[in-house]
Formats: structure tokens, C-alpha cells, sequence
């Protein structure tokens, strides 16, 4: 017998156990269906603050990457007005540089907007009644996505001033 197939062996054991159990137990496997849920509620509020934390970095990191870009947007003018064309052409670059990564870090900060809508929306169909889960969640559904996006705005107009 290799080390793994007696492991499955009980494992499937236990599953098969504990399936007949929660058959002739409908309201242990109701408990446990609870229990799942709220745990994955807990889950999902953490991703979500998780999520808001490194939004907050990303901004903060684009708003110094935006005043350094200025900064160097500045060097490069005046090392033209002064005749400096290699010093200018080399600023030039950098300030290219810079404005990839910030372009970087935007679609980063657009693809946790996204993940931060899943999760909120994941939120509200837990939070929803049982019978309008498949159904797409309903108003709490939507109301959760439409605060995401509000949210994911608000973050969009911040960047941009």
C-alpha cells in the first residue's frame, strides 16, 4: 500500500461518514452551511480590506510617481532652454520611463477596482435571502457593485487632480 492511497482511503472514509450523518442530520448540515458562510463572509471582509489597503498604496505610490514625473518634466524643459540638448534628451527618457510605470501602476490599481467589485459583490449575495442567491443577488447585489464602483471612482478622480 503506497503512503497516499490509505490517506485517500480514510479521507473518503470520513467524507462518506460525514455525508450519511448530514443526510439523517438536516439541521447539523444547515449549522454547518452556516458556518461555512459566515466564514467565508469573514473571508471575503478581510480580501476586501486587504483589497482598500493596497488600492491606498497604489494611489499614494501614483501620486508621488506624478509629482516626480512633473519634477523631471520641469529639468528636461529647462535643460532645453538652457541649450542642454543630451542632458534634456536623457531627462526626456527618464520622464518616459516613469510615465510606463505609472501606467503600470494604473492598470494595477484598475485590476484591484475589479477584484475589490467581486468581493463586495460576493459580500452581498451572501448577505442576500437564499431564494434570490441564484438570481443574481438582487438590489444588495447591485446596491454592493454600485458602491464598489463609486468607490473605485472616487479612487479614479483622486489620482487624476
Amino acid at each position: 500500500m503506497s503512503g497516499g492511497s490509505w490517506l485517500d482511503e480514510l479521507e473518503a472514509r470520513l467524507d462518506t461518514a460525514l455525508q450519511s450523518f448530514l443526510r439523517s442530520n438536516p439541521a447539523q448540515e444547515a449549522l454547518l452551511a452556516e458556518e461555512e458562510a459566515r466564514e467565508r463572509q469573514r473571508n471575503l471582509r478581510r480580501s476586501r480590506l486587504e483589497l482598500r489597503q493596497e488600492a491606498e498604496l497604489q494611489r499614494q505610490g501614483l501620486l508621488r510617481l506624478a509629482g516626480e514625473i512633473r519634477q523631471w518634466q520641469d529639468r528636461v524643459e529647462r535643460a532645453r532652454a538652457a541649450g542642454a540638448d543630451e542632458l534634456a534628451r536623457r531627462a526626456s527618457d527618464h520622464v518616459a520611463t516613469l510615465m510606463e510605470q505609472g501606467r503600470s501602476r494604473w492598470q494595477t490599481l484598475g485590476e484591484l477596482g475589479e477584484r475589490f467589485v467581486a468581493v463586495e459583490r460576493d459580500l452581498a449575495d451572501l448577505a442576500a435571502p437564499p431564494a434570490t442567491r441564484p438570481a443574481g443577488g438582487g438590489l444588495d447585489a447591485d446596491w454592493a457593485r454600485f458602491e464598489a464602483e463609486q468607490e473605485l471612482e472616487e479612487l479614479r478622480r483622486r489620482l487624476q487632480r
